[in-house]
């Protein structure tokens, strides 16, 4: 995603300001919907990831949470595209890392406000093929109490936040993160989050493109708006190695087709996924 505004995503689609960092597909779409996925260590990852969704999305129906949201095809995208008939409710991605502590991109919460309007939503996720309605346990469903620390800078190019949770998360499992070095050139990667706002997806297939900047890594994964704030794992291990915030133009204008479709590029094309170390967040690196 990149820090300016996309007028598309924004200013058509009525997205918040957290979807104007884009991404983009490369290669084959290797983005798979929960039921679709067979590692069993990703679909354990999964668990422990959240999408932010606003409260107005939300709707308390007893045990239940019901979750809402425009289809993706309604808001501009063509019909023929990937998952075209789900629904886009989340506005970032973000993953547990303690008892009440969750990591996401720094453009996704600027704010104390931010952190009052947004839930944290688990299990947001198409867990079967005829799944149509979307509706969570309200144990899944976790409200921010402040930012323990953040950072968004144009000149290193940071983009973090570490926020607490108001109570502690009891029926899944913190996620396991580096605290120490960097990962190796060429580490496979896999990244699950909510592209466009979507239901949980997995994408792997990618890897470390370039491993010379500090403070971030470049990739090629499959990523969306929407995507900012996902952790981004060695998919061999399991160990969060950073954070994705920004990348490629994510969709393209089809004049024939009138609407959008997905960008894509070669492995090695495009300028690349960008990934935050997950080290940066010095806070976390002291619990």
């Amino acid at each position: 995603m990149k820090l300016r505004t996309i007028l598309f995503l924004v200013t058509c689609l009525g997205l918040s300001n957290s979807y104007a960092n884009e991404k983009v597909v490369y290669g084959d779409d290797d983005r798979v919907d929960v039921y679709e996925e067979s590692n069993e260590l990703f679909l354990k990852l999964a668990r422990s990831t959240a999408g932010m969704i606003a409260h107005s999305s939300l709707s308390d129906n007893g045990e239940n949470v019901s979750i809402s949201g425009s289809t993706l095809s309604s808001r501009g995208i063509c019909t023929s595209a990937r998952f075209a008939d789900q629904i886009t409710s989340a506005n970032c991605s973000g993953f547990l890392v303690g008892k009440d502590l969750l990591v996401t991109a720094g453009h996704c919460i600027r704010t104390q406000s931010d952190c009052d309007k947004y839930a944290w939503v688990f299990d947001f996720a198409k867990d079967s093929q005829d799944k149509v309605k979307f509706e969570v346990s309200k144990n899944a469903v976790y409200s921010c109490k402040e930012i323990v620390q953040r950072d968004l800078s144009r000149a290193t190019k940071n983009d973090f936040a570490l926020i607490r949770l108001k109570r502690e998360v009891s029926d899944r499992e913190p996620l396991t993160f580096r605290t120490e070095g960097r990962v190796k050139d060429a580490t496979p990667l896999v990244v699950i989050g909510h592209p466009t706002g979507l239901p949980t997806k997995i994408a792997a297939g990618a890897w470390v493109r370039d491993n010379s900047n500090d403070v971030y890594i470049v990739s090629n994964l499959d990523t969306f708006g929407g995507n900012s704030g996902s952790a981004v794992f060695d998919s061999t291990t399991g160990l969060i190695e950073g954070i994705l915030v920004r990348g490629e133009t994510d969709y393209t204008y089809n004049s024939e087709l009138g609407c959008r479709v997905p960008k894509e590029c070669t492995n090695e094309g495009c300028r690349g996924e960008d990934v935050t170390r997950i080290t940066q967040v010095t806070e976390l690196m002291n619990l």
